[in-house]
């Protein structure tokens, strides 16, 4: 079970016991804002990509938008998502608990600055009934050899910061 898996990996970080885990689906941004009782902006959603042959994960604000001229600009590469099957071979968590937790050593992470206004955010942790409250600086360190940088290749989320 990827929960089981991620409360091991997220042990070791010492956050593990701050994992929650809900009675109801937090597989969107919606639903997750509603389960966890945040605003979905601070839901931070994992997507999954392939650049080139190897598996990248883009931890996004959940009101932020892929930009696809910034993330090609970044990448040198057109944004082309996984499928639900690729999602679970190449990353280890199905669609909906895709977290930056516990994941295979060639899934290179990123996290996208639209996540930065918050305070605490809200990724899933392993299934699509789950999440854990971190930091940005927490979830940049939980991410573990994984995590490349902060990227800024996402839209739509300046508007909704004007205070």
């Amino acid at each position: 079970m990827s929960v089981a898996k991620v409360r091991e990996y997220l042990t070791a970080y010492g956050v593990a016991d701050r994992m929650r885990e809900f009675e109801v689906s937090s597989a969107t941004v919606e639903l997750a804002a509603v389960a966890v009782g945040v605003e979905g902006a601070r839901i931070a959603k994992t997507l999954s990509f392939k650049v080139g042959e190897g598996p990248i994960l883009v931890v996004a604000a959940g009101d932020a938008k892929i930009d696809n001229s910034k993330y090609k600009h970044y990448f040198h590469a057109k944004a082309k998502m996984l499928s639900p099957d690729e999602v679970v071979e190449r990353i280890g968590h199905a669609v909906g608990g895709v977290c930056p937790f516990a994941l295979p050593a060639d899934v290179r992470t990123y996290l996208d600055v639209s996540l930065r206004r918050f305070s605490t955010v809200y990724p899933a942790v392993g299934s699509p009934a789950s999440a854990i409250a971190l930091s940005c600086e927490e979830l940049e360190r939980c991410c573990g050899d994984n995590f490349v940088e902060w990227v800024d290749v996402c839209k739509g989320w300046q508007e909704e910061d004007n205070g």
